[in-house]
């Protein structure tokens, strides 16, 4: 059973998502619809199913209506959600420096607001990582262009050896998606960063001093698995398009909250089928309706 890993949540859903404007210029970009939810539940799914019930959001400045509006302190899924403002745009470690007393001294998942992740066996990569102990845990996903993105170069035993960021000859094909598993000395590695070129706190530093010390898992996600970046409107749009093939083909709805914080046992029948009747009009509440 998941249960008894005690670690902490963290999505950094703080970026103003200028890609996007003029999307983007009233509503921030985790708010924004993924076919038929906001993109936040995505990766608010990937903690529910992890078992982390211990969540914090950074948000933008002047956003705490809205998210506090859809989630509330996440009763509504049987977890406690707080949130934290990210004022300046300082990289993606940096949203470990700003949920430094919310991590205390747990182990944390760090997931990005703008990631959706699935697979029929997501569950079972989530183990893994889960598994830690000590060190970190990402996963290494294939794309055909990924120099865009953290590569990770592996040797012939599958080993990652080399992790690089925006590369321009890229080592491998493979790269880091948004999902980090750290122990609790990811703490002290943040607290050492030196921003890049770009004044950011880079996360694939924190995953390189953890390469570096040994103490870096990376498993590779297989093909059939879906990782979507919902950055750009063509990306958003295409995230949008394979959520709802997905769904339509499967009969399943990918981050439906509600549904795994019943399967979880986070809420009880009767509060899963009074949000099923909150919302009867909807497909959505309609699938929760017979679950």
């Amino acid at each position: 059973e998941i249960e008894e890993y005690h670690m902490k949540g963290i999505i950094l859903a703080a970026g103003k998502g200028s890609r996007l404007y003029p999307m983007t210029r009233p509503v921030c970009k985790p708010l924004l619809p993924v076919y038929d939810k906001p993109m936040i539940y995505y990766p608010l799914a990937v903690l529910l199913q992890a078992g982390i019930r211990d969540i914090l959001i950074i948000i933008p400045p002047g956003e705490e209506g809205p998210f506090y509006r859809l989630l509330g302190s996440g009763g509504r899924f049987g977890v406690h959600i707080t949130y934290e403002v990210q004022e300046v745009a300082r990289g993606i470690a940096d949203a470990l420096l700003i949920g430094e007393q919310f991590i205390g001294e747990d182990d944390v998942c760090l997931v990005l607001g703008d990631n959706i992740f699935y697979s029929p066996d997501f569950e079972s990569y989530l183990q893994q990582a889960l598994r830690l102990g000590q060190g970190a845990c990402v996963f290494g996903y294939y794309v055909d262009d990924p120099r865009a993105f953290g590569v990770v170069e592996f040797d012939a035993e599958g080993r990652a050896v080399s992790i690089e960021e925006k590369p321009r000859q890229p080592k491998s094909n493979y790269i880091v998606p948004g999902l980090y598993f750290y122990d609790n000395s990811v703490m002290e590695i943040a607290h050492n960063l030196k921003p890049s070129a770009r004044g950011e706190l880079e996360i694939t530093d924190v995953n390189l001093e953890y390469l570096r010390r040994g103490a870096l898992r990376v498993v590779k996600l297989d093909e059939d698995f879906v990782w979507l970046d919902a950055g750009t409107a063509d990306n958003l749009l295409d995230s949008a398009q394979e959520v709802k093939r997905v769904q339509d083909q499967t009969g399943r709805y990918i981050a439906c909250l509600e549904e795994i914080a019943y399967q979880r046992g986070y809420i009880s029948y009767q509060t899963l089928q009074r949000h099923a009747s909150d919302l009867a009009k909807t497909l959505y509440g309609q699938y929760l309706q017979c679950l």
